[in-house]
């Protein structure tokens, strides 16, 4: 009896490779708009996950988006007083 080809198991493995990979860049994108459109979600990503809420921060800086982090602080700062 001859072993079997590995072809057909590389190519499940790769298809499920590029399966996840697409499923990250899928959520990373879902959750940057997320964080870029509601303030309150940044809070809650600030009390939960402040690193990658610090990783949004700088993704819009090195983009030329200044200001954000600014105003989210501001806001935070009078919802506490």
């Amino acid at each position: 009896m001859s072993p079997k080809p590995l072809a057909p198991l590389a190519k499940r493995l790769m298809k499920g490779v590029i399966a996840l990979e697409l499923l990250g860049v899928l959520g990373a994108y879902a959750l940057f708009h997320r964080m870029n459109s509601s303030q309150d979600f940044r809070s809650t990503m600030n009390s939960t996950f402040p690193s990658i809420l610090e990783v949004y921060y700088q993704s819009n800086e090195w983009a030329g988006i200044y200001g954000i982090r600014e105003r989210d602080r501001e806001v935070w700062a009078s919802r506490r007083d």
